[in-house]
């Protein structure tokens, strides 16, 4: 089967099946010169409990509650939360209307934390697959209560790692928003796979899951239930998708043999980032699945997306600025380049091959 009918080192656009949307991909750019900003090398040095930490066991936080002195996965609703449960007051006064060009609304939701660990000097690349899988099965849990909800139509899962991507802190958590209305990005895959899925009557992530095991070039690799690749139309420079062989609209719908799958793919995929360039890797990353409305949605394929700012090195960032911001996502690197790198990394993390003694010299 013939991938393309063009040269890819030279400039292309690639179309986004999920949004409708297109990236430019600019390979010859790959080895310009960099002159810009220089990323400081983040503190690779914590300690196991830090008392200064809001999010660290028993210690108090923002608001003046103190945390449980919890043992193991922990989650609690955001001090500083960007939605609210409570409904807004009729009283209040929304700048706009419903109507025409200046349109408003409230929004109702509900902001969670999820600390992955007691341990405030751990991130999930280097935690055990046992304590992994349970961050798996709290936000499965997590995603069944907030979704039961009878205002809650979609619960976005999701984690920031890295002062890079914006962390406020250090310790290992990620956050859940769950809301009145399905955002931007999830309503865009959401319409996508629904066409698709009539058309077709299988999900769109089946039919390109199939695809890309047949071509294996942006393969990173695979279990028994999990894939993971990066994406045809990656934006972002190592960006990379997991996606179940089984196609099902939602993390609830995984057997216990998928959560194991799941969280060993999760652990995999991110010790490849911390290799490559062996640095604690920062990301954002975020589980789209289907909405909590009621529905069955079986044109939903549930995936996990990961989006890693750095370009060529631990310090080198990638900007999405100027035509990104005005025009259109734009990379340098091809996407079939970032997956033949991150293919090569080892499979255990940096961090334990260094502490691993090395034999005396004879």
């Amino acid at each position: 089967m013939n991938e393309v009918l063009f040269n890819t080192d030279f400039p292309h656009r690639r179309f986004n099946p999920l949004t409708g949307e297109w990236v430019l991909v600019s390979p010859h750019r790959a080895n310009r010169p960099w002159q810009g900003q220089v990323e400081k090398l983040p503190d690779t040095h914590r300690l196991a409990h830090d008392p200064s930490c809001y999010l660290c066991p028993g210690n108090i936080r923002a608001n003046g509650q103190r945390n449980p002195h919890y043992t193991d996965v922990h989650t609690f609703t955001n001090d500083f939360s960007a939605l609210l449960e409570s409904p807004a007051p009729s009283s209040s006064p929304l700048i706009g209307t419903r109507e025409g060009l200046l349109r408003a609304a409230p929004e109702r939701g509900i902001c969670r934390v999820v600390c992955f660990s007691p341990r405030h000097d751990l991130t999930i690349p280097e935690m055990d697959l046992p304590a992994i899988r349970r961050v798996v099965d709290l936000w499965r849990q997590e995603y069944a209560e907030l979704g039961s909800k009878s205002f809650i139509r979609y619960v976005q899962i999701f984690e920031n790692k890295g002062e890079t991507m914006g962390c406020s802190n250090p310790h290992p958590h990620g956050q859940i928003w769950a809301q009145e209305h399905i955002p931007n990005e999830p309503l865009k895959k959401q319409q996508h796979q629904t066409r698709y899925f009539k058309k077709h009557e299988r999900t769109l992530l089946e039919d390109y899951l199939r695809q890309e095991l047949d071509l294996d070039t942006r393969i990173l690799f695979e279990n028994q239930h999990f894939v993971a690749l990066v994406p045809y139309w990656a934006m972002w420079p190592f960006e990379a998708m997991l996606v179940s062989k089984r196609a099902m609209p939602r993390i609830t719908d995984m057997n216990d043999a998928e959560c194991e799958s799941f969280a060993e793919a999760y652990k995999r995929l991110t010790v490849c980032y911390d290799n490559l360039f062996e640095v604690s890797f920062p990301y954002s990353a975020g589980i789209h699945q289907a909405p909590t409305d009621g529905r069955a949605h079986p044109a939903w394929h549930w995936h996990m997306v990961f989006y890693p700012p750095l370009l060529r090195s631990a310090t080198v960032k990638k900007f999405m600025v100027g035509y990104e911001m005005l025009a259109g996502p734009q990379r340098d690197v091809s996407p079939e380049k970032a997956a033949a790198i991150l293919r090569e990394m080892p499979k255990e993390h940096y961090k334990a091959r260094n502490l691993r003694p090395t034999a005396p010299s004879p």
